[in-house]
């Protein structure tokens, strides 16, 4: 990634950073609204949430919110050298496809979090920023998508 995509990466996620667990929640809640089918993959101690609102507010639920956080955070970090962070992603996609998660979702999660970040930057998610965070999630996924290999 170029040093200016990496700049502007930086740079939002400054400010998305001092309330992860806010924004993540955006994320979240935008992502059950795009793919409600996402929900029941949602379970802790076998109970079902009966509603996005249910789960976004369970302190499980938040706990992954900021684990998601984290992983981004992770991802901006090492913004130019993703390929540091390449066991783990890949290790992350296992995970996530042990759970039943398919890999066609993350093109969900990608629209929800530059949902999320268009609605904390306003004005200042600018095409350039809304093109390096693509590229960024897009080598992040393309990562995890290792895990769903030998499939």
């Amino acid at each position: 990634m170029e040093r200016l995509e990496s700049e502007l990466i930086r740079q939002s996620w400054r400010v998305v950073s001092r309330s992860p667990l806010e924004h993540g929640t955006v994320l979240f809640a935008r992502l059950f609204a795009l793919e409600p089918s996402l929900l029941p993959l949602f379970q802790y101690n076998g109970r079902q949430f009966s509603s996005p609102d249910d789960c976004l507010s369970s302190p499980e639920f938040l706990d992954h919110i900021r684990k998601v956080m984290l992983v981004i955070d992770a991802a901006v970090t090492n913004v130019e050298d993703l390929s540091s962070l390449q066991e783990y992603l890949t290790s992350l996609g296992r995970k996530h496809r042990a759970v039943g998660v398919r890999l066609g979702s993350f093109s969900t999660v990608g629209e929800s979090l530059l949902y999320m970040l268009e609605k904390c930057l306003g004005p200042d998610f600018t095409p350039a920023t809304r093109t390096a965070w693509s590229q960024l999630y897009g080598a992040v996924v393309q990562t995890m998508s290792r895990g769903w290999d030998g499939e």
